[in-house]
C-alpha cells in the first residue's frame, strides 16, 4: 500500500493519464503556439505573490485613499492587501450586496457609499481613485453621472475612475494597463521645463545607475519618477516634464495617453537583453535630450561579456529556470543565456509578449526542446515541486514550481535596465546560486518591495 510522496506521484500520474495532451501544463518549444502556448480553461493561483497587483499600485500616488465598490468575495482580496502592507488608512470599501443587482439603484449606492466614506475621513485625500467592477458593466451602471455628481458634491477631491474588471484580462486594455494610465490623470497642464524628464509606470524605482539615468542627470537634466514622489505637490511637479520614457510594457498605453494630453514627448525603452537594440534605445534617448552624450557601448558591451562570462564559470551546467513575473522580456533573457552557454532548461509562463515574437521564433529554432511550463493550469496545483538536483531559479514562480531555495528574488524587471541591468542581473544569479532563501517565507508576501506585516 502506497503511502506520503510515493501515493502523492501516483495519484498526480493517474490525473495526467485522463487529461488529453492538448490540455497539459508542459510543451517544448518547438510545439508551443503563439502566443498561447496553453488551452485557456480553469486557473490555478500559486502562492507566488511577489508581483504587485492594483492596489500596490494605486498606493504609488502620494495622499490618494483608494475606495473600492464590489462584492463581499471580491473585496476581500483587495481588503488583505491594504491590511498586510500596513496601508489600511488609505484604503475604504463599499460593499455590494444581491439586492443591489435588482433593486435599479447602484448608481444611489456608489455616489452615498462614497460620500458617506469622504465624510467620515479625519482628513479627505488629494485624489480619490474609485474602483468599481465588472458587475458594473453587466449592469450598464451610469458612471458618467455617478463621476459627475461626486466631483460636484466634493469640488476639492481629484477623482479618478479606475477598473477591478478581470473579465477584461483577456482583450483590450487590462486593469493594470488602465490603472498605469489612471494614475497620472491629475497631472494639470503646466508650462515645461526643458531640463525635466519622467520615468512613467514603473513599480520600482530605476537604478541610478543605469545608462539611463546617467546620461540624463550628467547632463543637468532633473529625473522624476512617481516611485520616488514622497509628496502630493512633488507628483504634480511632474506635469512640468517635456519627454515621458515607459521602460515597463504595461505603462506604454498610460505613457503615450499622458504624452498627448499634456504635449510632451514620449519614448518607450522596454529593458532588453539584446545590444543593438538598447544601442538603438540610447541614441533615441540621446537625440531627444540636447546636451545629453552617447555613451561608449562597445567598453559597456565588453563589461556585460565578462559578467556574463564570470557567472556562467561559477554555475557551469546547473538547470536553471525562469519565469515570466521575473522580467516582462524573459524571453530574450533566455536567448541571452543560452547563447552564452548557460542551462536554461524551463521557462514558466501562459503566454508571450508581442514585441517578443522575434525571440520566440529564434529560441523555437534554436532551443526546441527547452520546455515550457504553465503556472495557471490547474495540474500545476499537484504537480511535483521537488527536484532531485539543485535548481537556479530566476524569479519566484520558477523557484515555486521548481522546488529550489537557490533563486532570484524579483519582479517586473526590478528597477533594472541597459547593459547596467544585465550586469546587476548577473550579479543576482550569482548571489542565487551561493545562498539558499527561505523561499516558503518569502514567495507568498505580496507586492515585493512594498511594507509587508506578513
Amino acid at each position: 500500500m502506497l503511502h506520503g510522496k510515493a501515493k502523492d506521484e501516483a495519484w498526480n500520474n493517474q490525473v495526467k493519464e485522463k487529461l488529453s495532451p492538448a490540455l497539459q501544463e508542459e510543451v517544448s518549444f518547438k510545439d508551443a503556439a503563439w502566443p498561447s502556448p496553453f488551452v485557456p480553461g480553469l486557473e490555478y493561483n500559486s502562492p507566488a505573490h511577489g508581483p504587485w497587483n492594483i492596489v500596490h499600485m494605486g498606493m504609488l500616488l502620494p495622499g490618494a485613499h483608494q475606495i473600492y465598490v464590489c462584492g463581499a468575495n471580491c473585496n476581500r482580496g483587495v481588503i488583505l492587501t491594504a491590511a498586510e502592507m500596513n496601508a489600511g488608512d488609505r484604503f475604504s470599501f463599499v460593499e455590494i450586496k444581491e439586492e443591489d443587482l435588482f433593486n435599479g439603484q447602484m448608481e444611489e449606492l456608489v455616489i452615498e457609499g462614497v460620500s458617506d466614506i469622504l465624510h467620515k475621513l479625519p482628513e479627505k485625500p488629494s485624489v480619490v481613485l474609485l474602483f468599481t467592477v465588472c458587475v458594473h458593466h453587466f449592469m450598464g451602471c451610469d458612471l458618467t453621472y455617478i463621476y459627475d455628481t461626486l466631483r460636484g458634491r466634493f469640488p476639492e477631491q481629484c477623482f479618478v475612475d479606475c477598473y477591478m474588471d478581470p473579465i477584461m484580462q483577456k482583450e483590450g486594455l487590462t486593469p493594470d494597463q488602465k490603472l498605469r494610465a489612471g494614475l497620472y490623470k491629475p497631472l494639470p497642464m503646466r508650462e515645461k521645463n526643458l531640463k525635466q524628464i519622467n520615468i512613467i509606470g514603473n513599480d520600482f524605482p530605476t537604478r541610478e545607475e543605469t545608462e539611463l539615468k546617467r546620461i540624463a542627470k550628467e547632463a543637468g537634466y532633473t529625473v522624476k519618477d512617481i516611485t520616488e514622489c514622497k509628496t502630493y505637490d512633488e507628483y504634480l511637479s511632474m506635469a512640468e516634464s517635456y519627454l515621458n520614457i515607459a521602460c515597463y510594457p504595461p505603462a506604454k498605453y498610460g505613457a503615450e495617453q499622458l504624452s498627448k494630453r499634456l504635449g510632451m514627448k514620449f519614448l518607450y525603452l522596454p529593458f532588453s537583453f539584446d545590444y543593438n537594440e538598447i544601442d538603438a534605445q540610447l541614441k533615441s534617448l540621446v537625440k531627444e535630450m540636447p546636451g545629453c552624450e552617447m555613451p561608449d557601448t562597445s567598453l559597456l558591451q565588453k563589461k556585460c561579456e565578462r559578467m556574463l562570462k564570470e557567472t556562467k564559470t561559477l554555475v557551469g551546467d546547473t538547470p536553471i529556470a525562469i519565469d515570466a513575473t521575473v522580467v516582462p522580456r524573459f524571453l530574450g533573457l533566455t536567448k541571452l543565456l543560452i547563447t552564452h552557454g548557460f542551462s536554461v532548461v524551463k521557462v514558466f509562463a501562459d503566454g508571450f509578449l508581442a514585441e517578443e515574437k522575434a525571440d520566440y521564433l529564434w529560441l523555437k529554432k534554436n532551443a526546441p526542446d527547452l520546455k515550457i511550463g504553465a503556472t495557471i493550469h490547474p495540474n500545476m496545483r499537484v504537480c511535483p515541486r521537488n527536484s532531485q538536483e539543485k535548481v537556479l531559479a530566476i524569479g519566484q514562480k520558477a523557484a515555486y514550481f521548481s522546488g529550489t531555495e537557490h533563486f532570484v528574488n524579483m519582479v517586473e524587471g526590478g528597477g533594472l535596465h541597459g547593459y547596467d541591468g544585465i550586469c546587476e542581473l548577473c550579479l543576482k544569479i550569482q548571489e542565487a546560486y551561493q545562498t539558499k532563501k527561505d523561499t516558503r517565507d518569502l514567495i507568498v508576501r505580496k507586492g515585493l518591495g512594498c511594507e509587508s506585516c506578513v
